[in-house]
């Protein structure tokens, strides 16, 4: 796909575009997003990499351009990189080039304008830019030094000017004059004496100037060039560190021996051309491997060819699995779960709901002045202006779980657990897509604050949320549709400021329910970690790995959210899992990103490899069909980066309707203020719903210390199995034991739809 054509830079100008840049003889050229600024040229996989990943950077000043042919051509610094780059063309090549050129001459000319770190004694190895930026600073010190100069014979002049002066007048003094002339002479005496002590004065602070520069200015450069220095050993040490990285990762691979089938080609053809200096295996040298990485568990590599015939033996692995004659297979459902695709349209929309809220105001707020004095408390527990929000409330998030709702729709659809299992594993994963570039805060929910989200005639499911505690924070939610399926859970946030990122742990389980089969899925959240809090650009990643239960028939399947790492080469964001039966037989291998999409591929026989994994653990070897989706995300709506980053279903969940709950979070103030971009209010309201919370709270304590015995008055209000202080019954869940697990939940109690379809809210309490 060809770029748009740029115009020639002027000086100064950022210049950013696409290059193929030599990597390695098995990879060649690999296409490469280049960015030239303040005479540093950096380079990325991707243009989303920006943010966070910088893959090397070369100073222009230093550096070499040099033209190879009509589109190549070659940076090097002379030292320990090297670029050898192709443009798409001819025209395109020399635009960089001038670029580059343009970019190089001011980078030198500021350096050795701002550069002051030369040493007189500075031996000539330091290079001809060295000795002249030392001369520059010897011939300032020599200029200083004649200025000084200069003052000083000035004040010999006062001095000698002065003294004949008050000669002259010490001589008028002597002659009898009025008094009234005497006295004006007397204050012209005082006058030039005073102006010559302040001439003294003024050519003394600057010799005592010159005299401290002199005398310092050899150690600050001397302590200078050790810190350059220091730079450079370090430099060198981490590209030592990181070829080392590499050495060890090629002698991993080398253990395994890859197939004829998939050996590269490219060997063969550039196997007896001349190496390209260091830059031959330059992106292995530069994109990082982390030793301490955790190595993917298992390998899968295509199954034998006999598996992709159509005949006999699928349909005798599908018989094998327990498909029964006229199920669709997952093979035929697995078509993205987008509200573009024909299935996802199935159902007409019922009522046209909004597409846009007001454009986030660009209010500037420093969140390290709020959050230094913050470190190693409860994120709950730090009061937040609402210029770190987002304008919904937790349960609304909490109710964003349900985005792709249609992989539970086509899950109650199926007649085998296992191909079940991957569609509750892929609504699993694609709860997270949503959060991406979700960095807002969300309101924490009043105690006894609600969230509905009706979407009967839509979607065909209803979903409710409720603040069941405020201490600790604990929301329950509960879903049921009409298609076959029933989600619940209840979550408990615990998060620690960590000064340089916030750690959120989500505590609690997700239950899901289909009706047909009465498979019962069981799971818990990974943890979210938000980068950057003191400095740069805040981010967000997904960590931790998840095991999915079937209760029923003891299925599994054990996904794992690999932690952003610089020095990793793997995609970023990556999800890898396995669906296994009872016997810990594999059927199913999952794959992709909790941002993008996920895949499926059958199993269709595994071994056991050798020692080659992590610790010694062996990797298990699966061969697969070929991949097929599972799950797509749904692109952003447009102008969402002026939106929060609200998906479609986001930008509708604080849309007023009628008939709520009086305690819905849509009939929060402080939060609809917020959306109206009246932030001052709506910090203002915040304040006074927080402060009344807090008032019913002690309210509550005070009535239940009158309601205990004696002994019990004036005591901390005792904890329940879930840890919850606050004495508060919630409205329409329950707290019950769960049967699946055995752990302390918060259950559905129905009741809800009842009062909203009769409009009998008098039990609500009043929060807001």
């Amino acid at each position: 796909m060809s770029e748009p054509k740029a115009p020639i830079p002027a000086p100064g100008d950022t210049y950013k575009g696409w290059l193929f840049k030599w990597t390695n003889y098995i990879k060649g050229y690999q296409r490469r997003w280049f960015v030239l600024s303040n005479g540093l040229l950096s380079y990325y996989r991707t243009q989303a990499e920006m943010g966070h990943t910088c893959r090397g950077t070369i100073n222009l000043a230093t550096a070499n351009i040099a033209v190879e042919d009509s589109c190549n051509f070659v940076i090097s610094n002379g030292g320990t990189q090297t670029y050898h780059l192709k443009a798409s063309s001819e025209v395109e090549r020399q635009r960089w080039i001038t670029a580059l050129e343009l970019a190089k001459a001011k980078a030198f000319r500021m350096q050795a304008e701002s550069d002051d770190s030369g040493d007189e004694s500075s031996p000539p190895a330091a290079g001809q830019g060295g000795g002249s930026r030392n001369s520059e600073v010897q011939s300032t010190l020599r200029t200083l030094g004649s200025k000084v100069e200069d003052l000083s014979t000035c004040n010999d002049l006062i001095a000698k000017h002065g003294s004949a002066l008050q000669r002259s007048l010490s001589e008028l003094e002597g002659v009898r004059l009025e008094g009234q002339t005497s006295e004006k002479i007397r204050q012209v005496t005082e006058r030039a004496t005073l102006f010559r002590i302040t001439s003294n004065a003024m050519i003394n602070a600057c010799r005592d100037f010159l005299s401290l520069a002199q005398a310092h200015s050899k150690r600050w450069q001397k302590a200078l060039q050790a810190e350059r220095e220091q730079r450079v050993r370090l430099e060198e040490t981490l590209e030592q560190l990181a070829k080392q990285h590499n050495h060890l990762e090629r002698a991993f691979r080398g253990a395994t021996v890859l197939p004829p089938s998939q050996s590269n080609p490219a060997i063969d053809n550039k196997g007896s051309a001349p190496v390209k200096g260091d830059a031959s295996d330059e992106d292995d040298e530069n994109e990082f491997f982390d030793a301490c990485e955790d190595v993917q568990e298992f390998i899968t590599v295509p199954a034998d060819p006999k598996y992709h015939r159509s005949g006999s033996n699928v349909s005798g692995i599908s018989s094998e699995m327990g498909m029964d004659d006229g199920t669709t297979s997952l093979d035929e459902q697995s078509v993205a779960s987008n509200p573009e695709s024909p299935q996802s349209q199935e159902v007409v929309p019922m009522r046209k709901r909004r597409s846009r809220i007001p454009d986030k105001p660009n209010y500037s707020l420093n969140l390290w002045s709020i959050m230094k004095n913050c470190i190693g408390k409860e994120l709950s527990k730090i009061p937040m202006p609402v210029n770190f929000n987002e304008p919904l409330s937790m349960l609304q998030r909490l109710s964003e779980d349900l985005e792709y709702y249609e992989l539970l729709d086509r899950g109650a659809k199926c007649h085998n657990s296992l191909e079940q299992m991957c569609y509750v594993a892929a609504f699993t994963v694609s709860s997270y897509s949503t959060t991406v570039h979700r960095t807002g805060k969300p309101f924490n929910p009043l105690l006894g604050e609600t969230f509905e989200l009706d979407r009967a005639q839509e979607s065909g499911y209803r979903s409710l949320c409720e603040q069941v505690s405020h201490h600790p924070p604990a929301a329950a939610h509960h879903a049921i549709s009409e298609r076959g399926w029933t989600l619940r859970q209840e979550i408990a946030l615990a998060s620690k400021f960590r000064g340089k990122y916030l750690s959120i742990m989500p505590l609690g389980s997700i239950h899901c329910i289909f009706e047909k089969s009465s498979n019962h899925y069981s799971w818990k959240k990974v943890t979210t970690t938000v980068h950057n809090i003191i400095v740069g650009k805040l981010w967000i990643d997904q960590s931790g790995e998840i095991d999915i239960v079937n209760h029923k028939t003891g299925d599994r399947c054990h996904l794992k959210f690999a932690p952003y790492s610089y020095f990793s080469r793997d995609v970023a964001r990556k999800v890898t899992g396995v669906v296994t039966d009872k016997d810990g037989k594999a059927h199913f291998v999952l794959s992709g990103t909790w941002d993008e999409k996920m895949e499926y591929s059958r199993v269709m026989q595994s071994t056991r490899g050798g020692e080659n994994g992590a610790e010694g653990r062996q990797k298990t070897v699966y061969q697969t069909l070929k991949a097929k989706e599972l799950w797509k995300k749904t692109p952003l709506p447009d102008g969402a980066e002026n939106m929060y980053y609200f998906s479609t279903l986001a930008l509708t969940l604080n849309e007023p309707e009628e008939g709520v709950a009086p305690t819905d979070s849509r009939r929060r103030p402080d939060q609809r203020m917020m959306e109206q971009g009246r932030w001052e209010e709506a910090n203002a309201e915040k304040q006074r719903l927080e402060e009344k919370q807090r008032t019913v709270r002690r309210e509550r304590e005070r009535e239940a210390n009158r309601s205990a015995s004696p002994s019990e008055e004036g005591k901390e209000p005792a904890a329940d199995a879930g840890g919850h202080q606050d004495n508060y019954k919630a409205m329409w869940f329950e707290r019950r034991v769960d049967p699946a697990t055995g752990e302390p939940t918060h259950i559905y109690t129905g009741g809800y739809w009842e009062a909203k379809d009769q409009g009998s809210w008098d039990s609500c309490p009043d929060i807001f």
